[in-house]
């Protein structure tokens, strides 16, 4: 069960990062910059996939939209100047909360 979840954890990873390559192919837009998002895309398909195996799909979907949207916000911010508050850190925090349920529910 523990791979399940180390693999999610890694799915989330490849969520934030092909994410974030999505603002970075709008700025940067070349074959290579394009070719390395779509590789990334469909690694994070297969490990989501993967994970789902020994997840129930909910959790796994829910945990891994919720953490990706969380890194890329904060990717979004320290990588393109991306505005942050304290009504955005707040909901983010409800985020981070509801994941951390999820985990505890499963």
């Amino acid at each position: 069960m523990f791979n399940y979840w180390l693999v999610l954890g890694v799915a989330v990873f490849t969520e934030i990062v092909w994410a974030l390559s999505l603002k970075y192919v709008q700025l940067n837009p070349n074959p290579w910059v394009i070719a390395g998002s779509v590789a990334l895309s469909f690694l994070n398909m297969a490990l989501l996939s993967y994970a789902m195996k020994g997840i129930p799909a909910g959790t796994a979907y829910a945990i891994w939209t919720g953490l990706g949207a969380v890194g890329v916000t904060i990717g979004g911010i320290m990588l393109f100047g991306d505005p942050l508050g304290s009504v955005r850190i707040f909901f983010l925090c409800l985020i981070v909360s509801g994941v951390v349920g999820l985990k505890m529910a499963s």
